[in-house]
């Protein structure tokens, strides 16, 4: 019999308490665990140290998953365990295992091979953007990073635009932190002023910062200090 793949939320900010979002039953799963498949180990074992994992964390094997992993013979070896009916935990850098992450490629295998994938409740930057964003959570669209050159980029900012106008869906997208600045100056000068924007930094820490206005209003105003920040960049 097969083993259970755990997708595990952590804290999306190193300043979120992580008994803050990890539910009792999470934590209950997490002390029955001892094999991780982890974004990177040292801040896996850090956010089990703060949930007060109740193994010898020294005891259990961690596995990385990360853009480094490219050989699909590796991330096959990752699930023998499963196979044998070891329970397993996928643990990301920040929030949600899976979503714009490289969980991702362990969990299509999992299913390849009809493990049983169980999501358990914690904190999705990407679900939080929308509900504060005052846009259509109704029908909506993660796009993940844009292109980085130009005109790409402006290309596909415009052709978003299009769909966020003729489908009435808001489209989400991300940058890495350190040019968030640069995307932003570039919608400002790319989209229509009535286009609006929300910008949702530092989700969940105690800087977060959320704020949707028109494009004509951003012009106006004095640029939010985003640099090096996580954002979620959300327009419609």
């Amino acid at each position: 019999m097969s083993g259970i793949l755990y997708l595990i939320p952590c804290p999306i900010s190193d300043d979120t308490a992580v008994k803050d979002v990890t539910p009792a039953a999470n934590q209950t799963i997490i002390d029955s665990l001892d094999y991780f498949i982890v974004e990177n180990t040292r801040s896996a074992r850090r956010f089990l140290s703060k949930s007060g994992y109740a193994r010898a964390i020294d005891d259990a094997t961690f596995v990385e998953l990360n853009e480094h992993t490219t050989n699909p013979a590796e991330i096959a070896r990752m699930i023998e365990p499963l196979k044998t009916g070891r329970n397993a935990g996928v643990i990301s850098e920040a929030g949600v295992p899976a979503v714009a992450d490289p969980g991702q490629a362990v969990v299509e295998l999992c299913h390849k091979h009809n493990i049983r994938v169980v999501p358990l409740v914690g904190p999705s930057s990407i679900l939080m953007a929308v509900m504060a964003s005052g846009l259509s959570g109704q029908s909506f669209a993660f796009n993940g990073y844009l292109p980085i050159k130009e005109p790409e980029r402006s290309k596909t900012l415009k052709r978003l635009e299009s769909r966020a106008r003729s489908e009435q869906q808001s489209q989400l997208f991300i940058e890495a932190p350190y040019r968030n600045i640069k995307l932003l100056e570039q919608m400002l000068k790319t989209l229509q002023p009535d286009t609006r924007i929300c910008i949702a930094c530092d989700i969940t820490s105690p800087s977060e910062y959320i704020r949707t206005a028109p494009v004509a209003q951003w012009r106006k105003e004095k640029l939010p200090d985003i640099q090096k920040r996580p954002t979620i960049f959300i327009l419609l």
